[in-house]
C-alpha cells in the first residue's frame, strides 16, 4: 500500500471512530497530538521498552497487548498514524512531498550546514 492510500484509509477509519466529529479542526491540536506520540516513544526508549516479537502484524489482539502495546515501536506507529490521518483529512500528497524533499535534500551541504 502506498502512503497516500494509507493516509486516506487511516483518515476514513478514524472518521468512523468519531475522531473528526467535532466540526472544524484545530491544526495546532493535531500537531500537539502527533508530538505527544513522539514523547511517548521517547518515554518507552528511556524505559527500555522495545518490542522483540517478529511478525507483529500476525499477533492476536491479546498477544499485541502483552508484547507490543506501549513499546517504542508501537508509539512510532501511533505517530505515523496521526501524521497520515492529518494528511488524509487535508488531502496532502504526502508521497509527492516526501519524494520532493528527499530530492531537494540531495543538493544540500553536509548536515545542511548545521551542527546537528
Amino acid at each position: 500500500m502506498q502512503l497516500n492510500d494509507m493516509a486516506f484509509d487511516v483518515y476514513v477509519a478514524n472518521k468512523k471512530k468519531g475522531f473528526w466529529d467535532d466540526g472544524p479542526f484545530n491544526i495546532g491540536e493535531k500537531i500537539a497530538l502527533i508530538h505527544s506520540e513522539l514523547s511517548e516513544a521517547l518515554d518507552a526508549d528511556r524505559a527500555g521498552n522495545y518490542c522483540t516479537v517478529q511478525d507483529v502484524d500476525k499477533l492476536s489482539i491479546d498477544s499485541f497487548k502483552v508484547f507490543v502495546k506501549d513499546t517504542f515501536q508501537d508509539e512510532l506507529a501511533d505517530t505515523f498514524i496521526r501524521l497520515l490521518d492529518l494528511c488524509g483529512k487535508m488531502g496532502i500528497d504526502i508521497e509527492g512531498h516526501i519524494l520532493a524533499k528527499l530530492n531537494y535534500n540531495k543538493t544540500r551541504e553536509y548536515k545542511h550546514g548545521k551542527k546537528y
